[in-house]
């Protein structure tokens, strides 16, 4: 038995923030040190690095469950089922509902709940909980859902990854700049057809020897600034290295566990962490097989969408699934790898047949 993505579906705040509309603030290097260059000079130079121009913000009424019941709405819909038939509903996020204008993180009830309760679902064996797994959340959902099917224990799942990292960033932190709120969302069901579609294999793994902390919640570089709230805080310089020899041998393990050779690979969704970085991803993956990376092999949003954690990939799948670029589209029998990397620090891949 396999599984496979019926219907795919995202919500994409319609706030957009540019890099301009960071010109005011007041960043700093460490704890009350402010960086010598200008805030010009800061942006042009993080525009360099992560490729991002502007990334969407959740307006002030919007919660993360809400953009998360939107996006399963539109994949309920393109994947055309009763949503009380759905076994299971899974929501990845990090953060839980965090209101406008403040710290305080809801997960009271489960996010999934939430979702099951707008979707107006009676069936009580339709099971709703959330995944806690850094940016990799809705792939390890999405590898969870697969299991349930593969077991037998579920037909359908709907599988949601949504975020509002805007609530949480620290606005004297340049770090601020790539975090962006969004939702995606798919149906995984029991493939019953001959087709051979749907998920082929998969890799996780997490480190935490000593990258355990790389991702964590810290203090304002403001020390003045809401002095016993937390935000967002990363080294970015140790992400960056470790994501470059981990997530490639990830990805290798995934393909080669699926028996399919690299030059059968149509396109290669990667977490919209930074572009330079997923760049060099795609390069190194390619040279652990001696092979030349293909032209127009990996789709990209980030630079107008920002890094949404678990939303980036399930987001991107659907924008391309609806054509909105017409240079990546995906035909049936095309093999797809879908990977990521985050807190945790955890990373997943996933080979996939279109």
């Amino acid at each position: 038995m396999s599984a496979k993505i019926l219907g795919v579906g995202s919500c994409l705040p319609s706030l957009r923030m540019t890099n301009e509309d960071f010109i005011a603030h007041r960043f700093y290097k460490d704890i009350d040190q402010p960086f010598e260059d200008s805030n010009e000079t800061i942006i042009e130079k993080f525009k360099e690095i992560t490729g991002i121009q502007e990334r969407r913000y959740a307006h002030k009424e919007q919660t993360n469950s809400d953009l998360g019941i939107i996006a399963a709405q539109n994949a309920i819909a393109a994947a055309g089922i009763d949503p009380e038939d759905l076994d299971y509903i899974i929501f990845a996020h990090n953060f839980g509902d965090v209101r406008f204008a403040s710290n305080h993180l809801d997960m009271l009830p489960a996010l999934a709940s939430r979702v099951k309760h707008a979707l107006g679902i009676a069936n009580p064996n339709c099971v709703a909980y959330d995944m806690l797994f850094g940016c990799p959340g809705w792939i390890e959902a999405l590898i969870q859902a697969n299991l349930y099917i593969k077991a037998g224990a579920a037909t359908n799942c709907l599988v949601i990854g949504a975020e509002t990292l805007s609530r949480v960033v620290d606005p004297h932190d340049r770090d601020s700049m790539i975090f962006a709120d969004g939702a995606g969302a798919c149906i995984l069901s029991a493939n019953n057809d001959t087709d051979a579609s749907g998920i082929l294999a998969h890799s996780t793994q997490t480190f935490t020897k000593d990258e355990a902390f790389f991702l964590n919640n810290g203090p304002s570089l403001n020390s003045k600034h809401h002095i016993h709230e937390k935000y967002i805080k990363m080294q970015g310089r140790k992400i960056y290295e470790f994501a470059l020899t981990k997530v490639p041998a990830a990805m290798k393990i995934a393909l080669d566990k699926s028996g399919i050779d690299i030059t059968e690979v149509k396109k290669i969704f990667i977490h919209q962490a930074n572009e330079k970085m997923d760049e060099a991803i795609i390069d190194r993956f390619y040279r652990l097989f001696k092979a030349q990376r293909p032209e127009g092999i990996m789709p990209m949003n980030i630079q107008f969408n920002g890094n949404s954690s678990v939303a980036t990939v399930p987001t991107l799948l659907d924008a391309v699934v609806r054509g909105e670029y017409p240079e990546h589209e995906l035909h049936k029998g095309d093999i797809i790898i879908l990977a990521s990397v985050g807190a945790g620090m955890n990373i997943n891949a996933v080979v996939y047949r279109w």
